[in-house]
Parts: structure tokens; C-alpha cells; sequence
């Protein structure tokens, strides 16, 4: 039992600890096995999804920590995680029919609206023949 694997200072081992994994293998395994999915799951099917799922969210909150660094912000908000998804090709691919709530819309300027740049800054132009007497 539990009490006997504490007090002997051995815990038995989750099916994520064993898979490697920080998502728990065992609910997904159990929400696959809910879900009516298909009359039989395997285990290796939730360690699969299970997988997946750390892949995908461990990617979403690497770029969404980058933008929220861009921003100053030293905590992730829902515009973060917005303007991750968007500017990265597939992900905004795999999300493009989510609505992701108080996301806001990303940053879209039109070139034509920026102000115009006339060239590189050069130094003054100096008058040689003015200078000299």
C-alpha cells in the first residue's frame, strides 16, 4: 500500500516518471478511455498523446516567454501567448481556427502608414572655402 511504500522511502512509480514525461499519462489514459474514442486504448497511446502534448506546450510557452521579454513583462499574458502563436508559421497553421480569449489582435502596420525615412543620416556638409582666409 502507499503508507508501506512511504515509510520504506520508496514511491511507487507513475506512468510519466516511467514514460520520462511531465504530463500525467495516466489521466490522459483514463480520458481517452472515457472519451468513447474507440472500444479499446492502449497505454502507448497515452504516453504518445501525453508526449505530444508537453512538445506542443513546451514550444508555445518558450516563444511566448521570448515575446513577454520583448514586452518588458516579466509574466506571461494571453497577448504573449497570441503573438507566439501568430508569428510562428506552423503553429499559427495548427492554430488557425482558435480564438485564443484576451489575445488581442497582433500588430499589423501598414508600410505606407510609417513614417517615410529620407536616406542615411550624413554628417554636415562642410564649406572648405569659407573656412579658409
Amino acid at each position: 500500500s502507499l503508507e508501506k511504500s512511504w515509510r520504506s522511502g520508496r514511491w511507487p512509480k507513475t506512468k510519466s516518471s516511467m514514460a520520462g514525461l511531465l504530463f500525467p499519462v495516466a489521466r490522459v489514459y483514463r480520458l481517452l478511455k472515457r472519451g468513447s474514442y474507440a472500444d479499446r486504448v492502449g497505454l502507448g497511446s497515452a504516453i504518445y498523446l501525453a508526449a505530444v502534448l508537453e512538445y506542443l506546450t513546451a514550444e508555445i510557452l518558450e516563444l511566448a516567454g521570448n515575446a513577454a521579454r520583448e514586452n518588458k513583462k516579466s509574466r506571461i499574458l494571453p497577448h504573449h501567448i497570441q503573438l507566439a502563436v501568430r508569428n510562428d508559421e506552423e503553429l499559427n497553421k495548427l492554430f488557425s481556427c482558435v480564438t485564443i480569449a484576451q489575445g488581442g489582435v497582433p500588430p499589423n502596420v501598414l508600410p505606407e502608414l510609417l513614417p517615410k525615412r529620407h536616406g542615411l543620416l550624413k554628417p554636415p556638409h562642410k564649406n572648405v572655402l569659407s573656412q579658409e582666409f
